[in-house]
């Protein structure tokens, strides 16, 4: 492990600690959501936006809700936004500042997708209902405009498959992919998961195990590249990527493998690393300087997408 934890970052895992309670691995579903609903509390308030909107959008297994948040009228271009969670926990509500500040920062529309989540609806899920809300999105509501896919770690997997999916199935172009320490791969014996393996971070080794086991029970499942698409054979002509890293993150080395494959593949990639964040800093906003500073960085790069 190289450097040190920002003292906000570290702040914030001190306050973990200190609030003890047993690891996420050892939680139900249920308990791990209420903990991570009161963590989210603990963010605030996101910027104000022109308008705020909840939306169903029609899906192949039924309406998925949505937000859609509107920085201005008349938006350049539409983010269709994953929140993170391992597939398992996490809401549009929970995600409501980062996304109002992601909204801000970028200029365009943001459609926050409150997928299905696990164990309750196992892969593929979240990625069929992933799919629906792009492709509706799509179709109905961005008329033309420039469309994004963005996500962080368990969102910004389905950013990654949503982006791959479109182009296997001749769906929606992208102007750009954001993916914010995405998960790309099932395999947890990758250095960083070994750096990571107690339980003082947002996201430890074990927690990964955990949501994996819920998400894909199936383990043949997981090797599937709209499960994990670093597994995907060929990455050429996926749209070009921003990709955002945590040095102190378990998720660290996989995001790194997936950038260097979009490029490999020659595609366009802009990555981001924080040296001294952890990961879910992107969330934080409000509380982490970085996270706000992260948010910033990420709408700018999707302005520049839009304008093209």
């Amino acid at each position: 492990m190289t450097g040190s934890i920002h003292p906000q970052a570290q702040e914030l895992l001190a306050g973990k600690a200190a609030a003890g309670g047993p690891p996420i691995w050892e939680m139900t579903p249920e308990q791990a959501r209420a903990v991570v609903t009161a963590n989210n509390a603990m963010i605030g308030s996101g910027p104000d936006v022109a308008s705020v909107r909840d939306i169903e959008i029609p899906g192949h297994a039924g309406g998925i809700p949505a937000r859609v948040y509107s920085p201005v009228p008349g938006a350049p271009g539409v983010v269709v936004y994953y929140h993170g969670g391992g597939w398992v926990v996490g809401s549009v509500d929970g995600w409501d500042a980062s996304v109002r500040a992601l909204a801000v920062a970028s200029g365009c529309d943001v459609v926050s997708v409150d997928y299905r989540l696990a164990p309750e609806h196992v892969f593929p899920a979240a990625v069929d209902d992933a799919y629906d809300a792009l492709a509706w999105v799509a179709a109905s509501l961005a008329a033309g405009r420039p469309l994004i896919v963005a996500g962080d770690s368990a969102g910004g997997n389905l950013a990654a498959v949503a982006a791959l999916r479109a182009r296997d199935s001749g769906g929606p172009p992208l102007a750009l992919q954001v993916l914010v320490y995405p998960v790309t791969d099932f395999d947890l014996d990758r250095r960083s998961y070994h750096e990571f393996e107690g339980d003082e971070f947002i996201v430890n080794r074990q927690d990964m195990a955990w949501y994996w086991d819920h998400y894909a029970p199936d383990p043949a499942s997981r090797a599937n590249p709209y499960a994990s698409p670093l597994r995907a054979a060929d990455l050429s002509g996926l749209p070009p990527a921003y990709v955002v890293t945590a040095e102190h993150d378990p998720l660290r080395d996989e995001g790194f493998a997936y950038a260097d494959r979009l490029r490999a593949a020659r595609v366009p990639v802009e990555h981001r690393h924080y040296g001294s964040q952890i990961h879910g800093f992107f969330s934080f906003v409000n509380v982490l300087d970085d996270g706000d500073k992260a948010v910033t960085e990420a709408g700018a790069a999707i302005r520049a997408a839009v304008k093209g």
